[in-house]
């Protein structure tokens, strides 16, 4: 029996631009779903200015548009809401993240197009979700990231607080609109109906805290920032290496004597009464830290860590991206880069999907749509003549 893509039977209409929905979009077209990317006429998803370029075409599009077949739609214009409710027919998905209210004004809301179809699952994101007295306010990512408390966590002790280096808020929406989907797409097997699914950016990027929040309401102590320690376990850090740094996790007691006698010849510190307990250890963090640099200042990186490696403690060097796309366990064992061939951009590496189903794909099986691409077969498909085409492009319906 030949393999089969997970999602083949799925249809999603992505009207979502820049990073958050896209990604969620790009991840649903990697299992095998049919995800025709929709966008404003003659402007496109607003990352498509967004550098990098390639012969003209955003890479920072194509990565988060993989996979996706590209039409564009005016839903100023009464014909484009009627070609988008055709679509909305046969489709199971479809995604935005216009602020709250948009989409009811242009008359194409949920309330709207349930009533065409009962089973359609609309995601929506938002920067603060569509209920609450926020909901109307702006969202970026670096407002997640600010009002979702990460930021005052980020950076080393007495730094301002920094935003983490990427879009972790909104890579962290996108994952949470993708799992809301799917569990939408299974409770509809169950009842035979879609629903309607709210996803904040803000809120996603609070519930990533995990523990912070649990110390701070046992406490009521506010976590500070101490760069790449933790609060929970140590030591649990990066370290000063002869040419770099190391990292390591020891997330037991058995790692920790391990530690001090195999790596430190330090037996002695496994009964010493500053460092004995978890809790211990994390209070006395900086003081630990500098008994491991002096044995981690005069070993080169790679060195360290198989020493540390080879006794089961988990270590690693901190890679730069150009170590990580040089890494064959990456880039060759776990394909977290795929080379596609666009017709204007040319040869270009995306990044691959970190789910691996071991039936089921994911796939990346084809590039970014150039603007507007698929649209005149997507409207074929919908039963319009190649005339009416041609007359919605003389009156910007596409």
């Amino acid at each position: 029996m030949e393999p089969r893509d997970a999602l083949e039977d799925v249809v999603v209409l992505d009207m979502t631009k820049v990073l958050a929905g896209p990604y969620c979009g790009a991840i649903l077209a990697d299992m095998g779903a049919t995800v025709i990317k929709i966008e404003i006429p003659g402007k496109g998803d607003d990352s498509r200015n967004y550098g990098p370029f390639q012969n003209g075409e955003s890479i920072y599009y194509g990565n988060l548009n993989r996979n996706k077949r590209g039409m564009t739609l005016n839903l100023k214009t009464q014909k484009g809401k009627e070609i988008l409710k055709k679509l909305v027919k046969k489709a199971d998905i479809l995604l935005e993240n216009n602020r709250p209210g948009t989409m009811e004004r242009l008359g194409v809301g949920y309330e709207t197009l349930k009533e065409i179809n009962p089973r359609l699952i609309y995601g929506s994101i938002t920067g603060f979700g569509c209920t609450g007295r926020y909901s109307d306010r702006p969202g970026y990512d670096i407002i997640a990231q600010a009002m979702g408390g990460l930021m005052s966590v980020t950076g080393q002790e007495g730094d301002p607080p920094t935003r983490c280096g990427n879009a972790i808020g909104d890579i962290l929406g996108g994952m949470n609109l993708t799992i809301g989907v799917l569990t939408a797409l299974h409770a509809r097997t169950l009842t035979g109906k879609g629903q309607y699914i709210d996803i904040s950016l803000v809120d996603s990027v609070i519930v990533s805290l995990e523990q912070a929040w649990q110390r701070y309401f046992a406490t009521g102590e506010l976590p500070v920032r101490h760069g790449n320690s933790y609060d929970a376990i140590a030591p649990y850090d990066s370290f000063t290496a002869k040419d770099g740094y190391i990292v390591i996790g020891c997330g037991n007691q058995k790692m920790f004597e391990i530690l001090c006698e195999k790596i430190l010849n330090r037996p002695d510190l496994i009964e010493d009464p500053k460092y004995k307990t978890v809790p211990l250890r994390v209070k006395n963090n900086k003081e630990f830290k500098k008994i491991v640099e002096e044995w981690s200042a005069y070993i080169p990186v790679e060195q360290g860590v198989s020493l540390l490696l080879a006794q089961g403690i988990p270590a690693g060097p901190i890679y730069n991206l150009q170590q990580i796309s040089d890494d064959p366990h990456f880039c060759i064992d776990r394909q977290m880069f795929v080379e596609v061939d666009h017709p204007k951009a040319g040869k270009v590496r995306l990044n691959g999907n970190p789910v691996k189903l071991s039936e089921t794909g994911p796939k990346i099986r084809m590039s970014f749509p150039v603007l507007g691409e698929h649209t005149d077969d997507i409207l074929r498909k919908l039963g319009y003549a190649d005339n009416t085409i041609e007359e919605f492009h003389l009156r910007g319906v596409v």
